[in-house]
């Protein structure tokens, strides 16, 4: 099995020690431990975003101080650093309504950018759908639009969370999150679906040698983002913790509907949101726009983290960024004793998907990216691609014959009209 971490993740990580819940070895295993295993990664993998985010904030600030080419590039690594345990958390979503309910403040996406900053004149300076398509808030200090006034002249977490955020009730106008931070990092992707990622100028924030304009303010937008980041996975840490919120949420549903949570996670992160919504999707329209991490091109990585965390998940597993392994009783020692059949066949649904996510990530290495694969008439990038989705799409058959041998019940996993119904897409 390969593992994709980045060289400096490595580097300067905080441990802990693994949190084992239950003996593997010594018979039956419990739907309790099962629970307890899937806490105790749920616990690990959110501190591990904690941890890595906080580094992107130390990052950020070291750019602030000093900005540089060099200064901008350790922030960039940073984040993409963060990404790795984040993505891994995904599989925690659908089934748990603590973190359905958080994780647009996060991870939303696409985003329209104009709300942040300026973009390049093809992104147009209207939409028919978002009043603040291209308010700027970055250039702006008083956004006065479809009658909705937001004093922007102090740029702080607060505004961005309380004012900006999704304002108008629009989706697409994201201010917080990774997203919103790789844009502010990144700039536009202006190559469509040719090779390239973002190219903006570390000359953006510096205040001797301003380009673009208004850098102090970006340079404060850039900062809020980042605290407002921490700020956010710490609450879904202490979330995790006996008494906190998802904890109490999951435990208070009783054992065979804690499994159905997990399942639920599981199945429709495969199959809706990663093979749909996150995959399939951008293939069928040819759309670099619907790429997940579209400004730094980092989403083949971030497609395979979301992968191995549903896997991580069925097997009671997950590899901090220290290196320690957090592991415990799981769905797969339960299936793998109750209904060895199945047990096979989702040990290899889940290894296709990972090979078939690997490929995926070694032309991303190559230069290859999503967004380059799902170019019009590139025959070699929608075969690579269509073998993800089908990978998917069979892991999340062999997920339902699970929750069928485990007679789970208010188990629904969520579809996407690209798979169940292109021709709407199209």
């Amino acid at each position: 099995m390969r593992y994709l971490i980045p060289f400096f993740l490595a580097i300067g990580l905080s441990a802990c020690s693994p949190l084992n819940s239950g003996d593997r070895s010594s018979g039956q295993v419990l739907p309790a431990a099962i629970l307890d295993t899937y806490v105790a990664i749920a616990n690990a993998a959110y501190e591990d975003s904690l941890i890595t985010a906080r580094q992107l904030e130390q990052s950020v600030d070291t750019f602030l101080a000093s900005p540089s080419a060099l200064t901008m590039q350790q922030a960039r690594n940073a984040w993409l650093a963060a990404r790795v345990p984040y993505q891994q958390t995904e599989a925690f979503r659908f089934g748990n309504r603590v973190v359905d309910e958080w994780e647009g403040r996060v991870n939303s996406w696409p985003l329209d950018e104009g709300l942040i900053d300026y973009t390049a004149a093809s992104y147009g300076e209207e939409s028919d759908f978002n009043y603040f398509y291209s308010a700027n808030v970055i250039a702006n200090e008083i956004i006065d639009l479809g009658g909705i006034t937001v004093d922007a002249a102090m740029i702080t977490p607060q505004l961005l969370a309380e004012n900006l955020h999704l304002i108008d009730g629009v989706e697409a106008n994201v201010a917080t999150g990774y997203h919103a931070i790789e844009f502010l990092l990144w700039g536009q992707d202006l190559n469509g679906t040719s090779p390239g990622a973002g190219n903006r100028q570390w000359t953006d924030y510096s205040l001797q040698n301003c380009s673009n304009g208004n850098c102090d303010r970006r340079r404060d937008y850039l900062k809020a983002a980042t605290v407002l980041l921490v700020n956010d996975l710490e609450e879904m840490v202490g979330n995790w913790q006996p008494g906190g919120a998802a904890y109490m949420d999951l435990m208070g549903k009783g054992e065979q509907a804690g499994l159905a949570t997990i399942l639920t996670g599981m199945g429709s992160l495969a199959y809706g949101e990663l093979a749909g919504e996150r995959i399939r999707l951008g293939l069928l329209l040819n759309d670099p726009e619907e790429e997940h991490d579209c400004f730094s091109d980092n989403t083949h990585h971030s497609h395979y983290y979301d992968a191995l965390g549903i896997k991580n998940v069925y097997l009671g597993e997950y590899r901090r960024v220290s290196g320690e392994l957090v592991s415990g009783a799981s769905l797969a020692d339960l299936i793998s004793q109750q209904a060895p059949a199945i047990s096979a066949e989702m040990m290899a649904r889940l290894e296709e998907t990972e090979s078939a996510m690997q490929r995926m990530v070694d032309e991303g290495e190559s230069g290859n990216t999503f967004d380059v694969l799902i170019g019009r008439d590139n025959a070699q990038g929608e075969e690579i691609i269509t073998r993800i989705v089908d990978a998917l799409m069979e892991e999340t058959r062999t997920i339902e014959k699970v929750i069928n041998e485990l007679a789970l019940v208010n188990v629904s996993i969520e579809g996407s009209e690209s798979l169940d119904n292109p021709s709407a897409v199209l």
